[in-house]
């Protein structure tokens, strides 16, 4: 096959083809023996989403092994928000097509704004399933972090339908789900369903800390989205803490002087 006598507009169009096929190699190889650098500039591209496609397709590896199992719809499991001293904990599920390519999906922590807020809109419109769940601040105080935090995952696996017959979860294990489930470490960069979890659940708490920060500007949410950036800090020190902030969380706690019912029992054992 030579390529040569094509106009470069209809290599692209061969290279990259409208329904999404992929092109075929004796289309490449021809293309690298093109010696005009509007056809390598091309080549270059090509090599470049072939590198993206195959390690997105990596992450399909804990999908592709529940398959395996006889279990077709995987739902992945990730938060956003743990350690911010203001708003919620954001929780999300996400069950994916089996091999849906979704150029850049990763951990959201990798990711700018800008391709979270695109991938947001794509896993919105190509997901089986999404659902997401906002737990507040003054839960967090009630019952803690950590237990605010599973309580969002089981809601929003509860909430998918079609519901999971796996779920696949970011670090952490839910014992009391009715269909397996399995925890991996990191798995926001290894798995692509707690991938797009996380980008769900990152989005959604950013956007919402967006909206507080028109309610509470004199603290910068749209900055630094809640979390103790020294910014964050001096103005609680200027302010005080606003209904938004978590009252168990240093330093808000000292400036409070909240107690939970641990600190409470202690307190009457002294007394």
């Amino acid at each position: 096959m030579d390529t040569s006598g094509m106009k470069i507009r209809e290599v692209e169009a061969a290279l990259f083809p409208a329904d999404g096929t992929e092109a075929s190699q004796d289309l490449v190889e021809a293309c690298r023996l093109d010696s005009r650098q509007g056809v390598a500039r091309l080549v270059r591209r090509y090599e470049r989403e072939q590198a993206e496609r195959a390690r997105v397709a990596a992450l399909y590896a804990y999908e592709d092994a529940a398959a395996e199992e006889g279990f077709e719809l995987v739902a992945g499991v990730d938060e956003a928000g743990r350690g911010p001293l203001a708003g919620p904990v954001s929780v999300a599920a996400v069950i994916l097509p089996r091999g849906l390519y979704l150029p850049k999906l990763n951990d959201s922590k990798k990711l700018s704004a800008n391709v979270r807020e695109e991938l947001y809109d794509e896993i919105q419109e190509k997901a089986i399933a999404v659902s997401s769940v906002l737990v507040d601040a003054k839960t967090i105080d009630r019952v803690n972090i950590y237990q605010a935090t599973m309580n969002g995952m089981y809601e929003a696996i509860f909430g998918l339908d079609p519901a999971p017959q796996k779920v696949l979860i970011d670090a952490v294990h839910l014992e009391k789900l009715p269909m397996p489930e399995e925890s991996i470490i990191k798995g926001d960069a290894k798995s692509a369903s707690i991938a797009a979890a996380s980008i769900i659940a990152k989005v959604t708490r950013d956007r919402l800390m967006m909206q507080y920060d028109k309610a509470y500007p004199e603290y910068g949410f749209a900055q630094h989205k809640g979390y103790g950036t020294a910014e964050h800090i001096a103005a609680l020190r200027k302010y005080g803490p606003c209904p938004i902030h978590r009252q168990s969380f240093e330093p808000i706690r000292s400036m409070v002087g909240w107690m939970d019912e641990t600190d409470e029992a202690d307190a009457e054992e002294v007394r």
